[in-house]
């Protein structure tokens, strides 16, 4: 299969899973796919409809068909597993016996319909842009006077990302905050992460990302904005900030991603020579894994399309080096957490696409 016409073929797989309006629907049924979901898509608490003109902003409802998930269960229960690592740490990568435990949890517990629930709660849509369709929520506040803001995420990451937060942010006095510290916010999915589509040519990167970006905001209405990220979203913001489109007023970035060339050891503080040891040993030991996806993404996406466990394994392992959490993601994360992001990239077969973006 060709790899245009493989996105094609998942184009109506994602149709299925978030109908777009009855016409949408009914040509996903026309295309085979037997469990395309119908209506409009809920917003929140119909707060927000899309504004007439180009560039249209069409609700979505997410509904994973049955057999999806019945299909990983039933690879799940087939994992062959590999035998034990030699060492007592993290340093050959995560322990067999954690991911174990994580993906009993997942074959025996794990509630995916729960994820769909709080993601049609915040309000799902879509809009295409430079050829290629961008999901995103958007939650509006119900103070008038909320600042507009777009909050983007990286990888291993998603829009689940953000939410714990959304609703701190749209609704601030529900939380011993002001009406003046309300937001309307808006996070997409970067392109080939989640529900957005799979981009069918090259150049998928940060530029041409913060290029679409620009274009997100104005088509719901909005004619001043803030913009946030981390990781890739950093980059993304970072580009966003020098194009400086017509409405943004400024961007925060999480990630930072500069460090000075000339910068002396001796003249550091003690804590940042603690900080400038961890960056150093992270870039010999925690880069494996960027090398793999930045030069041969086709490669690595094999096992991680054809096996659960194996896509499973490659995210949680992030979550055991990056959550500061002493190697034991458990401590600040659920199963459950963890597993909503992996179930996401596993769904909708994006471990090539987002890696190679």
């Amino acid at each position: 299969m060709t790899s245009r016409a493989s996105n094609l073929s998942r184009r109506r797989l994602l149709y299925a899973m978030g109908a777009l309006g009855a016409g949408t629907a009914a040509a996903a049924m026309t295309s085979g796919v037997a469990e395309a979901v119908t209506g409009t898509g809920a917003t929140t608490a119909g707060l927000f409809t899309p504004p007439p003109g180009d560039g249209a902003v069409v609700p979505m409802r997410l509904h994973v068909p049955e057999r999806m998930l019945d299909d990983l269960r039933r690879r799940l229960a087939m994992t062959r597993w590999p035998t034990e690592e030699l060492v007592d740490d993290w340093s050959q990568g995560a322990p067999l016996w954690r991911v174990k435990r994580l993906v009993d949890h997942w074959q025996r517990h794990y509630d995916w319909r729960r994820v769909e629930a709080l993601l049609n709660g915040f309000g799902q849509y879509r809009t295409v842009i430079d050829g290629v369709s961008i999901h995103f929520l958007h939650a509006r506040s119900p103070h008038r006077d909320a600042m507009p803001i777009m909050l983007t995420h990286g990888w291993p990451g998603s829009i689940l990302e953000f939410r714990k937060v959304i609703r701190r942010l749209t609704h601030p006095t529900e939380f011993g905050g002001s009406a003046r510290d309300a937001f309307h916010v808006v996070t997409p999915s970067l392109p080939g992460f989640g529900f957005s589509d799979q981009p069918d040519d090259v150049g998928w990167g940060r530029v041409r990302t913060a290029k679409a970006w620009a274009k997100i905001m104005p088509r719901l209405g909005y004619d001043h904005y803030l913009s946030q990220g981390g990781d890739w979203g950093a980059a993304v913001n970072v580009q966003l900030g020098v194009l400086r489109p017509k409405g943004l007023l400024g961007i925060h970035v999480n990630f930072p991603q500069i460090v000075p060339p000339d910068l002396d050891p001796k003249r550091l503080t003690p804590e940042e020579r603690v900080a400038m040891n961890q960056l150093n040993t992270q870039q010999q030991n925690e880069i494996g894994y960027q090398l793999q996806m930045m030069t041969r993404p086709q490669t690595v996406s094999y096992s991680l399309a054809d096996s659960p466990v194996g896509q499973a394994a490659w995210i949680y392992e992030k979550f055991g080096v990056w959550t500061d959490s002493d190697k034991n993601p458990e401590s600040v994360l659920t199963l459950d957490e963890m597993l909503d992001d992996i179930t996401l990239y596993w769904l909708t077969n994006t471990a090539e696409s987002a890696a190679r973006f």
